[in-house]
Order: C-alpha cells, then sequence, then structure tokens
C-alpha cells in the first residue's frame, strides 16, 4: 500500500494538515506544482518541533536543536523559500559524553539554527502559503471524489481532491479513526509506540556557566541533550539561557511529574553535568509528548493512491529535521506518479 504512484486526475485543491516542516515543505512543493494549497494549523503559528519559547530579552529554543543539510536540495530550498537571513551556521563547540564520563567530539558536520530562533524558518516558508491557524481538523469525511475537512466543532473547513497529514503519528492515527479510515488508522498503530517523548528545559543564568561545549550529547540518567543556547547566532542575550532535553526513559518515568519539579530534578542534573553549583534567575519547561521515533523502519512517507491521502514527518525519514524535508518531498513525488 505504502509509496505506490496515484493514479487520479490533476489535484486542484489539496489540504495539509500540520505546519511543521514537512507540512510547509509539501505545501510548497505541491504549490509550485500548479495546485491550490490550505494548510491547516492547530496553533496559534507555524512551527512543529521548530518551536521556540519566549522568554526575558529573547526566545530559546526548546525542540530541534539545530539541523544538517546532507541532502543537497535543502539548503537551496531553504534560501528560496525562507530566505538566507532566516538561518545561519552554528559555529559551536559539541561533544559527546559516553556512560563513563569520557568526553569526545561530535563529527564534524556543518550544523544550522533560525535565526533569531528556529521558528523563523518556518514563519518564513509560511509566508508563502495559505495558512488557517488556531484550526484542528476533526475529521475527513467522504465526498463523492473529494473529501470534506470539519474542525472539532463541526464546522466545515473546505472540500478537497487530496489530503497530506503531517501530524505525529499518534494524532493522525486518532484522525484516520474519528474519519472512520480505520485500516488507514491501523497502519500507524506500530509507529505510535515508537515515538518517544521529552522534557526540555530552558534555564537563564547571569554568568557563564563552565563548560568546554556549547552542544553536548550525553548518556545521563536524567540528561540527553544539552545546549547553551545564547551560543546561537542572533541571539542577543545578556547572561546565558541553557536548553535542557531529558532522556526519554526519565521522561517516561516522569511524563505527569508537575514543571516545576521537573525543572528542578534537570537543573541539578546540569549542576553535576557540569561541576557547577550556579542557580538559575528565570525557567521555562515545555513536555514533549511527541519528540522522536525510535523506529529504525522508516519507509520515508505512506502514500494511500485509494483514498487520495498522504502522511509526511522526519518519524518517517530518519528523524532529524533535514528528515521532514526528505519526506515531503517524497510524498510529494508519489503524488505526483513520479514515485
Amino acid at each position: 500500500m505504502f509509496n505506490q504512484s496515484s493514479q487520479s486526475p490533476l489535484i486542484r485543491r489539496i489540504a495539509v494538515v500540520g505546519s511543521g516542516l514537512a507540512g510547509l515543505t509539501a505545501g510548497l512543493k505541491l504549490k509550485h506544482q500548479g495546485h491550490s494549497v490550505q494548510v491547516f494549523e492547530k496553533s496559534r503559528g507555524p512551527g512543529g518541533r521548530l518551536a521556540a519559547k519566549r522568554v526575558p530579552g529573547g526566545s530559546a529554543d526548546v525542540g530541534a536543536q539545530y539541523f544538517t543539510a546532507r541532502n543537497p536540495a535543502f539548503l537551496p530550498f531553504l534560501q528560496e523559500f525562507a530566505g538566507e537571513s532566516a538561518f545561519a551556521r552554528w559555529q559551536g563547540r559539541f561533544g559527546f559524553r559516553n556512560d563513563r564520563g569520557e568526553w569526545d567530539s561530535f563529527p564534524d558536520d556543518p550544523r544550522y539554527v533560525g535565526v533569531p530562533r528556529m521558528t523563523a524558518i518556518t514563519r518564513a516558508l509560511s509566508a508563502h502559503l495559505d495558512l488557517k491557524a488556531e484550526t484542528r481538523v476533526g475529521a475527513i469525511r467522504k465526498a463523492g471524489s473529494s473529501w470534506t475537512l470539519v474542525d472539532t466543532e463541526g464546522a466545515i473547513l473546505g472540500e478537497f481532491d487530496q489530503v497530506v497529514i503531517t501530524a505525529p503519528p499518534a494524532q493522525a492515527r486518532d484522525l484516520l479513526a474519528d474519519s472512520n479510515l480505520h485500516e488507514l488508522a491501523q497502519e500507524l498503530d506500530a509507529p505510535v509506540t515508537k515515538v518517544l517523548p521529552c522534557w526540555a528545559v530552558a534555564a537563564h543564568f547571569e554568568r557563564p556557566l563552565p563548560s568546554d561545549y556549547e552542544g553536548m550529547r550525553v548518556e545521563h540518567p536524567v540528561l540527553y541533550w544539552v545546549a547553551n543556547n545564547s551560543s546561537k547566532p542572533g541571539r542577543d542575550d545578556a547572561g546565558q539561557w541553557w536548553v535542557l532535553h531529558a532522556n526519554p526513559e526519565w521522561t517516561d518515568a516522569h511524563v505527569e511529574t508537575p514543571p516545576q519539579d521537573v525543572a528542578n530534578l534537570m537543573i541539578d542534573a546540569l549542576r553535576d553535568l557540569l561541576g557547577c553549583t550556579d542557580a538559575p534567575d528565570n525557567v521555562v519547561t515545555h513536555r514533549w509528548l511527541y519528540a522522536r521515533s525510535a523506529d529504525s523502519d522508516q519507509p520515508g512517507h505512506l502514500w494511500f493512491p485509494d483514498h487520495n491521502i498522504g502522511i509526511a514527518g522526519d518519524w518517517l525519514s530518519g528523524g532529524r529535521v533535514e528528515g521532514a524535508f526528505n519526506s515531503a518531498c517524497s510524498l510529494v513525488e508519489a503524488m505526483s506518479g513520479r514515485d
């Protein structure tokens, strides 16, 4: 059922559910082909995992921390549709600490970030599309050879020839099930179990913390990733904002723990990691229930030609930010009959 070519006629109207990088990439590429594209986003604005929290004096990236560009088409795409000023290379020092406490350097791949925050990229991309924010799609109803989308209040959102879903697998499965598309929903049962949660904390310190690295991937009982967010280009912070990501196992055990308690425990872990006693003067938390996929069996995208419904997302293509772009590109090719 996956990755088959569409036999349907030329698409006139396409709905894209979700405005993360996968949804915006699919929308832009489909629009470039001459189709009419409408993007629906349940939040106040685009972003997905390219998320940032407003903090005093600026913002802190609480979602994806950076992205690579191994696909030679990725950077040109961003340059064309987001603009060169929307992102820049993060010239930080990156280290990995194993479970024995030994440090080593990351592979020397160029790493990029949005400027002045990760959401700068998705906001710039979305400017080229018809985006309807604060709209949660509740169901997809068959209307002859088309689909009618309705929101969770039952209001009709429009009629479309094809639908692209870029929500996390659990939310995509719920949407399909609520649309009585149970066979398609069952295709997501296994992927749902492979998506890992993540607690994120942004903490501000008045003075620099002692660290040889600006970004750290660590094997730690609590932490998975630690970064000096203020070291990224375009961040004009007084003091330092540090972003901490908990590991999936710890997050799963503390998924219902109050945010302030989570923050205290994660900041204690940061002090243990860096060997310091500094206390932050401002803390922000965010719980990601659907952070990244641990599934190694990733087909790139899902395309159901008999239904004219496609699914894309980073969880279908390696889990990295760039995977969202790759997944959307491969889905659009399938929709165009070139897969």
